[in-house]
């Protein structure tokens, strides 16, 4: 990705994605799935103290890399798993999972991860898929997302099979990635019995860009954004 990122990350997420990291008032950001750490730079730079963890060794050596050219000051990076993250209990505000909870097998455990390292009261800020986005049909997955289907009638948006979990494996640019396809009961009824309180919810859309792919991603819900809370205090439920 890069500075800058794609399309949908300059011209749709990251603007709100920093808004919400800005309100937080939080001061030390774990960001998961941080790839090659474009946003932990990002967030360093509204000055926070940030570990990037990631399961790719390749992705944590470059962003180790293009953090030290940043210059001092500069988040670190760390190679591990959602599903065991390196970090002790109670040790962050603000947990930022940017497009990376598709792609991540065990939720469950992700999100007890997620829970332990967070302090009483911090946030967890999410931007992910769409359900409706991903509920892509299983015999055509040619076109990725808005996807135009064989069968479908022109100009139709194709979502099949959404109650069904699945995985598929999509590629570009020569990196395949295995996303996975959950409702989004999936995604929010895990935090609410954990305790975990939704404190804002939106889908959002470019404000900007050119006019073409600007129509293609108002053309259906591509992505939701979310902050979680923790409770300030006593115990947390299990999953």
């Amino acid at each position: 990705m890069g500075e800058r990122g794609d399309f949908a990350r300059e011209h749709i997420l990251d603007t709100p994605m920093l808004e919400r990291v800005r309100a937080s008032g939080a001061r030390v950001a774990l960001d998961l799935g941080c790839g090659e750490g474009r946003f932990s730079r990002l967030m360093a730079g509204e000055g926070l103290d940030v570990t990037g963890v990631d399961p790719t060794r390749a992705l944590v050596r470059e962003a180790s890399r293009r953090a030290q050219q940043a210059g001092p000051g500069g988040a670190r990076f760390l190679t591990g798993r959602a599903e065991a993250i390196p970090l002790q209990e109670d040790s962050v505000d603000l947990v930022v999972a940017y497009l990376c909870l598709m792609d991540i097998e065990d939720l469950h455990a992700a999100y007890g991860e997620i829970i332990r390292v967070l302090r009483p009261g911090g946030r967890l800020l999410v931007a992910n898929l769409s359900s409706f986005a991903t509920a892509m049909p299983r015999d055509d997955f040619a076109n990725g997302w808005l996807r135009q289907h064989r069968a479908a009638p022109p100009g139709a948006f194709v979502c099949e099979d959404y109650h069904a979990t699945r995985s598929y494996w999509v590629g570009w640019r020569g990196i395949r990635v295995r996303n996975w396809h959950r409702p989004m009961q999936d995604y929010l009824a895990p935090l609410m019995r954990r305790g975990m309180t939704l404190t804002h919810f939106a889908e959002p859309v470019p404000g900007d860009g050119p006019h073409e792919l600007v129509s293609y991603y108002r053309r259906a819900p591509m992505f939701v954004l979310m902050e979680w809370q923790k409770p300030l205090g006593g115990d947390i439920p299990g999953p």
